[in-house]
């Protein structure tokens, strides 16, 4: 059996143990949940910045349609929370779709200009929503996923649910880009009047990865609402996409292992700062400056070098 088969299999086991190895620190397997929640919504994220190209500073929109989206169907339809969730989810995928059309022609700064509002406009309509359905800036409770009458209502249970989500999404997500899609994505990436000339169609493309990132996105939210079992519009500001953005190029763009590796890592960080919760938008500033200067492949980009250098030494 290979080296790279067995660390696999290794990595599986461990991932499974994880509950036991916390079951006296209940808190660690809190943060494991939120893990997980986290590498879905930097995996969509990546699908539009590390694979097509296109910044976006808006993802907690998407976040927050899924959380709300979710939360709300189940408290006024009363329909199950896992129908709910996928709900949201495709609601969030064609909001994304509608949003993409128009912005598809614009590039760089503009775009992210674009995103940036769009995000601001959801956190408005949820902070200030008409007849105060979201229940505005004192939010409101919901309730946790419900399996055919298994509640994931334990850490322990979230963290299981959200290791075979993460599973799913990041196979869905490792399909993609070896597809036809995925290639073209990274034609346009890489130049997309040149992809254009090639007869991609850009635009069309670039619809698909918005509206991929945001299912992506707006699951996680949903997954985060039904596991915290509270939201309100504090956690959907712009805060929460520069937190997106910062995961992502910490752990390293159009790859697997970078957002696992980023939101691990910067999900870690903030917890041993939160005694200085006034400062995180400094924190991560200055963060995204040390990551863009130097190291611009993030921390998969580092350890990617360094299998490569051994490779050639040996």
């Amino acid at each position: 059996m290979k080296l790279k088969q067995v660390s696999k299999i290794l990595m599986a086991v461990l991932l499974l143990l994880v509950p036991l190895l916390f079951r006296n620190f209940n808190y660690g397997i809190l943060i494991c949940g939120f893990i997980g929640i986290y590498i879905i919504a930097i995996s969509g994220l990546d699908l539009v910045f590390g694979y097509c190209g296109q910044i976006s500073m808006g993802h907690a929109a998407f976040f927050a349609i899924g959380a709300y989206g979710s939360a709300l169907l189940h408290k006024y339809l009363h329909l199950p929370i896992l129908f709910t969730m996928v709900i949201a989810a495709v609601i969030a995928t064609l909001i994304g779709a509608l949003l993409a059309y128009p912005a598809s022609k614009l590039v760089f700064h503009f775009l992210s200009l674009a995103t940036v509002a769009f995000g601001e406009i959801v956190y408005q309509l949820v902070a200030q929503s008409p007849g105060g359905i979201t229940g505005n800036f004192t939010g409101f409770y919901t309730d946790s996923i419900n399996l055919m009458g298994f509640k994931i209502n334990t850490n322990t249970r979230f963290y299981y649910f959200g290791l075979v989500s993460v599973c799913i999404f990041l196979l869905m997500k490792h399909r993609l880009v070896k597809s036809k899609e995925g290639r073209a994505f990274l034609a346009i990436r890489e130049n997309s009047h040149a992809a254009d000339g090639m007869g991609i169609d850009v635009k069309r493309y670039k619809i698909i990865a918005f509206a991929t990132s945001a299912f992506y996105t707006a699951f996680a939210g949903s997954m985060y609402a039904h596991y915290v079992r509270f939201i309100s519009p504090e956690t959907f500001s712009n805060r929460q996409s520069v937190m997106f953005l910062t995961m992502l190029l910490f752990g390293g763009t159009a790859s697997l292992s970078g957002p696992i590796m980023g939101a691990a890592a910067v999900l870690l960080l903030n917890e041993g700062l939160r005694f200085a919760e006034r400062y995180q938008m400094l924190i991560y500033g200055f963060m995204l400056l040390v990551v863009i200067l130097l190291m611009p492949g993030g921390i998969y980009g580092i350890i990617k070098k360094q299998i490569d250098k051994r490779r050639v030494v040996s």
